[in-house]
This record gives C-alpha cells, sequence and structure tokens, in this order.
C-alpha cells in the first residue's frame, strides 16, 4: 500500500512525567480501541508512556545501584498492568522510556506481567546506546567537559538518542518498545517513521512529527492540566482531565484530541500553549530526529468537540551532535520549618528566622516565610528584608541551606527543633529534612560517538 494512502496513524499518550497519575491509560485504551473498530481497515494505533526528566535517570541508577533489577519506572506496574492485556488483545503497540536506567530489567517486568495476566508472550525490545554513566564512557565525557568533570562523583550520564532505534525495532515485529533517555518527542516520531515508512532524512515529516510528539509528550498539559486559572482559563472536570490522542497523516499532519468520557479540554489555547512549552526558539527547536521549525505553525479548532488541527510546521536538518545530561553528586540540602500562629505571628518568625542566622554562621540560608514572602522571595534574602511586617498571623518559617559537608547541614535541623524551646514564644509543627544533591552539567557528543542500538528480547531473557 501507497504510504499516502495509509490511513492516519492514532497515538495515545498516558503518562507526562514519572510521578503521573496511574488510572490514565485505562480512558486512553477504551476510546483507542473504539476508534480501531469503527476506522478503516489496516489503522494502526500506539500507546506511550513519557516518565523521564533530567534527574529521574540520576535517581534511578541509585535504585540500581541498591538493587540490580531495580532502575526503571517505579510505577511501571500501576501504570501498565492495567491496560496491557487489552493493548495485545486489540493490536496496540506500547512505545515508553519507562525503562529510565534498566531498559532491561523493565522489560523482564512487562513479560512477567504478561504471564500473570495470562496474556501471549509480547515481543519486546529494548533500546539502548544512551547511557554513558560507565567508566567505558569517562574519557569521552572529560573530552566534551573539560576540567569540569574532574573529581566529579558521576551518578548518571545519558545522551538524548532519536527515533531511529524506535522504528527499527517495531520494523523487526516488537509490540512493545522499552527506552530509556530517548528524547520526549521520539516516542511518536518512532512509530510514525514505522507506520509511514519514512526516511532518516525527511526533515518535514520528521518536524510535523515532532510537534505532535511535544503535544503528547507532557500528558494532560494539552488537555487543560497546569492550563487551568478559574475565572480566565476555566477547565471543565479538572479531576478527571483526560489525556491526549493524536492522529497522524502520512505527511506527518496531526490533529489533537483526548480520551472519550473524561474531562479537561482540548483547545486552541492549550494546544498553542504546550506547542510553546520548554520551546526556546520556534524557528529552530532542537531534537535528536530534526530541527523542527513553527515559526508559520498555525492552529484551527476542527468541528465537534476536543479537536485541535497544527500545520504549518516545518523540519530542517537535524543536528550532527546528541545532547547529553551529566549528573553528579553535589553534597546535602537542609530543609527545616515551624509555624507561628495568633498575635505577631510574623515578628516572630522573622525573629526565628534572625536566630538562626546568627546560630548558623557560615551556612547561607535561603529563608522564606510561606504566607507572606515565599515563591517570590530571592536567595539571598533581599526581598524578605524590603517586605515591611504586614502583621499576618499565621506563618510557617522555612529555611534551607546546601553545603558539601554532611555535618554541617545537619547543623541546620537541629538549630530548627531547638527553635521550640530556645525560639520565639509559640512554635510548633517542626519538620526537617536532609537530602543529598544531584548536580547536573550539560555537553554535546558527536553522533557517531554514542553507540545507539536496539535488541529484540529472546524469550529465554524474559525470565
Amino acid at each position: 500500500m501507497n504510504a499516502q494512502s495509509l490511513p492516519p496513524l492514532l497515538i495515545g499518550c498516558a503518562a507526562g512525567f514519572s510521578g503521573d497519575r496511574t488510572d490514565a491509560a485505562g480512558p486512553v485504551i477504551e476510546t483507542l480501541i473504539a476508534r480501531l473498530a469503527d476506522g478503516p481497515a489496516g489503522q494502526r494505533a500506539f500507546l506511550i508512556f513519557e516518565t523521564l526528566a533530567e534527574r529521574t535517570l540520576a535517581l534511578a541508577q541509585l535504585r540500581r545501584r541498591d538493587n540490580p533489577e531495580a532502575g526503571y519506572e517505579p510505577l511501571l506496574d500501576a501504570m501498565l498492568r492495567p491496560v496491557l492485556a487489552r493493548c495485545l488483545a486489540h493490536g496496540i503497540r506500547i512505545v515508553s522510556n519507562f525503562g529510565a536506567a534498566n531498559p532491561r530489567a523493565a522489560a523482564r517486568h512487562i513479560a512477567r506481567m504478561a504471564r500473570e495476566l495470562g496474556a501471549d508472550a509480547p515481543r519486546i525490545a529494548v533500546v539502548e546506546g544512551d547511557d554513558l554513566s560507565g567508566e567505558e564512557h569517562r574519557a569521552l565525557l572529560k573530552d566534551a567537559l573539560g576540567a569540569q568533570v574532574e573529581g566529579l562523583r558521576v551518578v548518571s550520564a545519558n545522551a538524548y538518542i532519536g527515533a531511529e532505534p524506535i522504528a527499527a525495532a517495531l520494523d523487526a515485529g516488537a509490540q512493545i518498545v522499552v527506552c530509556g533517555r530517548v528524547a520526549d518527542p521520539s516516542l511518536t516520531v518512532g512509530p510514525a517513521m514505522s507506520d509511514f515508512g519514512w526516511r532518516a532524512d525527511d526533515w518535514h515529516r520528521l518536524g510535523r512529527a515532532t510537534m505532535a510528539g511535544h503535544l503528547l509528550e507532557c500528558g494532560a498539559q494539552v488537555c487543560g492540566g497546569y492550563f487551568a486559572d478559574p475565572g480566565y482559563k476555566d477547565v471543565p472536570g479538572l479531576e478527571a482531565v483526560g489525556f491526549p490522542i493524536a492522529e497522524i497523516d502520512a505527511d506527518g499532519h496531526c490533529t489533537i484530541g483526548k480520551a472519550d468520557n473524561t474531562g479537561g479540554l482540548v483547545s486552541e489555547a492549550t494546544v498553542k500553549e504546550q506547542l510553546l512549552y520548554e520551546v526556546h526558539d520556534p524557528s529552530a527547536y532542537l531534537t535528536p530526529d530534526v530541527v523542527a521549525d513553527i515559526a508559520d505553525a498555525e492552529v484551527h479548532a476542527l468541528p465537534g468537540k476536543d479537536r485541535v488541527e497544527l500545520s504549518g510546521v516545518r523540519g530542517h536538518a537535524r543536528p550532527s551532535h546528541y545532547k547529553v545530561n551529566v549528573c553528579h553528586e553535589g553534597g546535602w540540602l537542609a530543609e527545616g520549618e515551624i509555624s507561628y500562629a495568633g498575635p505577631r505571628a510574623e515578628a516572630r518568625a522573622r525573629l526565628a528566622a534572625d536566630v538562626l542566622r546568627k546560630r548558623l554562621d557560615g551556612l547561607a540560608l535561603r529563608v522564606d516565610l510561606i504566607g507572606a514572602l515565599s515563591i517570590l522571595g530571592d536567595d539571598a534574602g533581599r526581598a524578605l528584608a524590603d517586605t515591611p511586617d504586614t502583621g499576618l498571623r499565621d506563618v510557617r518559617l522555612r529555611v534551607a541551606a546546601t553545603h558539601e559537608d554532611r555535618a554541617q547541614a545537619e547543623r541546620l535541623a537541629r538549630e530548627v527543633m531547638a527553635l521550640y524551646t530556645c525560639g520565639p514564644a509559640g512554635g510548633g509543627g517542626v519538620r526537617t529534612a536532609l537530602t543529598p544533591r544531584l548536580n547536573t552539567l550539560s555537553c554535546l557528543l558527536p553522533r557517531e560517538s554514542v553507540p545507539v542500538r536496539f535488541e529484540l528480547m529472546n524469550a529465554e531473557d524474559l525470565v
């Protein structure tokens, strides 16, 4: 069949980050099944889960250090188990980056899940090559980062690889593709490349599919999540906000909708906001697959409800390098909180902060008065010093500091606790926390230096 005569590809998204709602996939799958039943012959559908952020992989690597069978998305079971059997029964293929730091362990878990559900054993592929954390890659990172990498306690290093290995795995017959750090839009571009047979240098089509993937990748954000603002941007049924479904044609043009019988909305406004989300240059959105260009993009609502068309997207030749994030140990973050209420509560909270500053000389404290000034404050405390006491009667003091030395960071927790009896009157509800910090460096590596590959796993490897 000629690619131009193929029916639109359906791609639903059921997660926009690690920790997203675990019941999102059900309505998406029910909608995809219904559309496949009513749609043209030969139409195909995919379900994607996007579960990685910049630091998620470092946390996954730390879990893998403790347990070699861990290091993948911790909510994998909760997200996938409710829909896995239905996906396999209806030919809906699954692509996700929930492999995180351990795609092979994730694949084994999915295979166990299928057996426990009584489903046929799925053909599972893993995409690898993004993980550059090992000692064998240290010289490569040093060439890119120079002296700043010296002495770093590296936790993770991952390249943002693209859609080609995903498409190759699907072409080889994979029903489920488990990735680590692929670029978010590539989860959509890979299925489109496979379905329509696009070349890896078909820049305009890849650019359009990339922006379709960009609209899908944050899950409910394009359906009214992270959008609602009462009285200004009202969203119906936000408590049951739906997740998005894209229809992508053979030229990469897309229409965005959402799962049936769910809350939220898909409108020109939600699509425009998500289209521009995290895009630094609308004419040159850099991804490993293509440089997408939305400078002349247009968004139009279609007849009916919750259907918006994106057009006017172009694509240019992809970058010659992959972006790489390197996460490394960065000391400790200490936090402490205490509440003050009643007459002169704000004055007592300010006095407590002053006591801590004097007691913790040598630590650079961040001070917030939650209820008076916090989000709009600054680390140096200038905004707080310039903001007069307004006599608030309900204030929670939060202080925080970072230090390379754990013992120094622990001083903060002890001093906040001591405010119970050594500080101003009426303090209560103390909470403290000490958290290891992860810092991030970024660099670029030549594509040819990153060994990207996929493997269709054998049955014996999935036991």
